[in-house]
């Protein structure tokens, strides 16, 4: 039996993600659109209903319209279009008609362990829109979400021996590889470049992930350089680690080890991109209130501000810490 988490309960919330469902699950150059998950994180931020309104109204105006809806093709099992963009339409119809027909529940503890393994998806962002559609309780969004994983999904690879070594900030100091990749634009592509690198199984597998204690310390470390160093892909790790934390409990208690593991594959492609040689001291910020990070979380319409300081507030709640309100502080610096 799974445990369910809780919810929020917003009508605003709601009828926001109503309105988000005419937008595609991408736009520009294969980014990710954030919007459900934006929304989500402002109203459990607190903001208020005016506020969420006012901030769909801006980020749409740089969305596309979503393509029709198209019939998932008949006798195929699910599965079979894993990884492939333009399946997004066949998922979502697939996805909400599996759930009309066994509920979100069910059908989340079934697929979650395939997805799981794919946790790399977008930069992570398939499971991150998972989980706030989960947080938001809005079962068309939730649909999307899972379809935008599957359409997306792809592995890096899991931790899943008996590996020697249960020091996480070791293994991923170890995979220094920022500097033998091929330059690419998208964290996703950085992340497959580092994953295929002939060193990253060899380190992975040497690699002991504990059920209770790895998920904690790859967040804190994630939020630990975002810190002192800020950076785009640092920023999803700290997000992503949120995101499966909150997923985890959706999938029966024999498959959360094995999730995990692949989560941390994953993770671990995305720390082997980041730089090894920095210039110059850690950045230096003042650590503010947590009611000064949020108004300023709230006023931001930087979508991935608004998703740290949720997860970071979050996770200081589950994990405790002060890192976390570092964190958030760095992501709000440079907010009016």
């Amino acid at each position: 039996m799974v445990q369910v988490m809780a919810t929020l309960d917003s009508p605003a919330l709601r009828t926001q993600l109503l309105h988000a469902a005419r937008w595609d699950a991408e736009y520009g150059g294969s980014l990710s659109n954030h919007l459900p998950m934006a929304l989500t994180a402002l109203a459990r931020l607190g903001a208020s209903d005016e506020r969420l309104a006012e901030f769909a109204k801006r980020y749409a105006k740089k969305l596309h319209a979503a393509p029709p809806a198209e019939p998932w093709p008949a006798g195929q099992a699910w599965r079979a279009l894993l990884g492939q963009p333009r399946a997004w339409p066949a998922y979502r119809t697939l996805w909400r008609e599996w759930m009309a027909h066994e509920g979100a529940a069910e059908v989340l503890e079934q697929a979650l362990p395939t997805l799981m393994q794919g946790a790399g998806a977008a930069a992570f962002h398939g499971p991150l829109r998972v989980a706030y559609a989960l947080t938001s309780n809005h079962a068309d969004e939730l649909a999307d979400a899972l379809a935008y994983w599957s359409c997306r999904w792809f592995a890096c690879g899991a931790a899943d021996g008996d590996g020697s070594n249960a020091d996480t900030a070791a293994v991923l100091n170890a995979l220094d590889l920022g500097a033998e990749l091929k330059g690419a634009p998208l964290i996703a592509q950085q992340m497959a470049q580092a994953a295929a690198h002939p060193r990253f199984a060899p380190a992975l597998a040497r690699w002991r992930v504990d059920a209770h204690i790895t998920l904690p310390r790859l967040a804190m470390l994630a939020a630990e350089r975002y810190a002192a160093r800020a950076g785009f892909t640092t920023l999803h790790l700290v997000t992503s680690a949120h995101a499966v934390r909150v997923l985890l409990p959706w999938l029966a208690e024999a498959d959360r080890l094995t999730a995990l593991r692949h989560y941390a594959g994953a993770a671990a492609a995305a720390w082997a991109t980041l730089p090894r040689n920095h210039h110059g001291a850690p950045l230096q910020v003042s650590v503010l209130p947590w009611t000064e990070i949020t108004a300023r979380a709230i006023a931001s319409d930087d979508d991935h501000v608004i998703k740290l300081v949720d997860s970071c507030r979050e996770l200081e709640a589950s994990q405790g810490g002060a890192v976390w309100s570092r964190a958030a502080s760095r992501a709000v610096a440079e907010v009016a």
